[in-house]
Parts: structure tokens; sequence; C-alpha cells
């Protein structure tokens, strides 16, 4: 069904962003903030990342298990594609189409395309507008090797634009929220509250503590950086007066908004994605809320062992 589709594309990004390694940002970020060298504490991170995949891999195996063996265990109902009418595509019926020398080409110029916008993207620094002008380039140029019109690659193009246009007013609800509490000067105010419930905690008591906060600040802030700017120079000082290290109150804010994205409704990526997809918000909570107390325990269990190993930068 829908669900599994985008779960295996989303869940599969997120799995891997919760239990970051590398990423230059929130992590990257985060620890520069708490004066802590670059991408330290890998060892520990590698066997998080490797709880959080496997954990996913497992939940959505089991989902489209059941799935197989009935079409009643979709959380969906009986409507498993209520995508499927949105737009021009949605109205063409089935057909057997041959893969022809064009198609190849066509799959051919996609391909190569992507490995050029990565590469402009990690090594030449491309901004948004450049990284979008490559998909306009694959969509023109797939056009006239399928020997389309001028016209019919533009009404096509369009005709593909039309199912993204409400993803992208979600994306933009969804980030009012976040404008809303910057400007209106909120967010200072609920972080410090947050930091003063933890004072006087024992150290264990302390990371779980700033492990939940994190997560209940990341509905007001969705943006992983964002939150790491707002929380991460109250919580490193905090954490040396409670005797956790550093390292520990990167990760607690970490997985704490790790844990949170897929389920987040101030989330312009995931409201976008159930857009999209034609997936009620109800729905994706019915299939992602077990998945995301797992997570959360897995969070948990790793936060504790960090502060027993006394996990310092490398």
């Amino acid at each position: 069904d829908a669900v599994a589709g985008a779960a295996v594309i989303y869940i599969g990004c997120y799995a891997g962003f919760n239990s970051t390694i590398l990423s230059p940002s929130p992590l990257g970020l985060s620890q520069s903030i708490a004066e802590l060298p670059l991408f330290s504490g890998i060892g520990l991170r590698v066997v998080i990342y490797i709880c959080f995949l496997l954990s996913s891999i497992i939940y959505i195996y089991l989902y489209t298990r059941k799935l197989k063996k009935s079409k009643d265990a979709s959380v969906l109902g009986t409507d498993w594609f209520p995508a499927a009418g949105m737009g021009e595509a949605g109205k063409e019926e089935d057909q057997s189409v041959p893969f022809t020398v064009r198609h190849k080409l066509i799959l051919a110029v996609a391909g190569l395309s992507l490995v050029g916008f990565l590469y402009g993207a990690l090594k030449l620094g491309w901004s948004d507008s450049q990284m979008a002008a490559t998909f306009i380039f694959i969509s023109v140029l797939a056009g006239l090797i399928g020997r389309l019109a001028a016209n019919d690659i533009a009404k096509t193009f369009i005709t593909g634009c039309q199912s993204l246009v409400y993803g992208a007013l979600i994306v933009g609800m969804a980030r009012s929220i976040s404008v809303i509490l910057e400007n209106g000067k909120l967010l200072d105010t609920v972080v410090n509250a947050l930091a003063s419930l933890l004072d006087g905690f024992s150290p264990i008591a302390g990371a779980i503590g700033m492990y939940i906060a994190s997560a209940l600040l990341h509905f007001l802030i969705s943006s992983g950086s964002g939150e790491a700017v707002v929380f991460i120079p109250i919580l490193a000082p905090l954490a040396d007066l409670m005797g956790i290290t550093r390292q520990v109150a990167v990760e607690a804010v970490m997985l704490g908004e790790g844990v949170v994205n897929c389920v987040n409704p101030t989330s312009g990526v995931l409201m976008a994605v159930l857009a999209a997809s034609g997936i009620p918000y109800v729905k994706w909570l019915r299939f992602m809320v077990p998945l995301a107390l797992i997570w959360f325990l897995i969070g948990l269990v790793f936060i504790v062992i960090g502060v027993m190993i006394n996990w310092g930068p490398f």
C-alpha cells in the first residue's frame, strides 16, 4: 500500500538521520557548539545507527508481510493508494509499454544528471536554485528524447507539478508555527523552562530529561540545526554541572529530535510526503507510533549507557 511505499523511502532516510554518524548538520553543528571534536564518539554512534536501521527494516518487513497475507491489514483500509486519482496521471489506464532504447536513454540521462546533482551539491556548493534547475534539465531533455513537442513537454511538466502544490502549501503552514514562535520571542522562554526542570537531577535522570525535553522541543522547532543552535548552548554547561559528559548531552538532543521527526505535524518534510502520497496524518500515526516508541526505547537505553560509561569526546 501507499504507507509501505512511503515508509521505505521516508523511514529509510530518517532511520539514518536520527542516529547520524557523519552529518555536518545537525551533529557537526551541535558538537561544534558544545566544543567537542568534530564527529567524535563515532564508535557508540555506529552501534546506535545499526539498532535504528535494523529495527526499521524489521518493522516495515513485518507490516508488508501482514499486507501480503490480508488486504484488510492495511492502516489505509481498502483504499490502498489514496493518491491514485490525483492529477491527470492518476486517470490513465494501466497498459503494457515495451521497454525501448529511448526509455533506456531517458533513464541514463536521469541517472547521470543525478550524479552531476550530487557532485554540484557536495563539491561545487550549489544553491537550491541550481539544484532545482537540474530537475528541469532532466524533464526537458527526457521530453526531447521521447520526441514530445515543446507544448507537450510543458504540459507534462505542469501536470507533474500539480500534485506537489498541495505539499508545498502544507510545508508553508507547518513552517509558519516556527516563525510565530521565533518572532513572538516565545522559544527562549520555552527552552529556559525545559532546562530549568532538569536542575538538581542525578546524571542518569538528567540525561533522560534532556532526551525527553529535546523531543518535546522538536514539536516547536522542526529544524534539527535550529534546535541545536537554541538548545545546545544551554544544555552543554548544564551537563557540566550535572556530571554528564557533553557527548551524552549532544546525543540526547540528536536522538530526542530524531524520534519525533516521523510523527511531527509541524515537519514540512513529513507533511509534504503525506500530501504527495495521499496518506491521512491520522492513518500515518497508526502505522508510525509503534515504531517511534521502539526508537524512543532504543534511544533511552543508549543515553543511559552513555552516562554509565562516561561517554567522552573520542
